[in-house]
């Protein structure tokens, strides 16, 4: 197992933790896609969080502590939905399977 692969699990672990369920590794062992363009990635022994503009890093020896600032911005980031992110969301489902939405 990686090192970026090693931190990224324990990252999503304590985003579970926290009720941040979504989120999802992207295939590369150390990005995750927590939401509409917030991404954390683990490089050189730092989480690096970015959003548009805003960029952050936090200590890749807690998970913990990174966790709460990212699911922090990730609440702070759901009260203002982009209107173009539920037409988008239709789009990339697909329409509904049988009784499946």
């Amino acid at each position: 197992m990686t090192e970026g692969r090693a931190a990224t699990e324990k990252l999503m672990a304590e985003l579970r933790g926290l009720g941040v369920t979504d989120a999802y590794e992207v295939g590369d062992d150390a990005t995750l896609c927590v939401w509409i363009g917030l991404v954390v990635r683990y490089h050189d022994g730092f989480y690096h969080w970015h959003e548009g503009a805003v960029k952050r890093r936090h200590l890749g020896t807690d998970p913990v502590g990174c966790a709460i600032r990212v699911a922090r911005r990730l609440t702070a980031l759901q009260v203002d939905i982009p209107p173009w992110w539920e037409d988008l969301a239709k789009e990339l489902r697909g329409d509904p399977a049988q009784d499946y939405p």
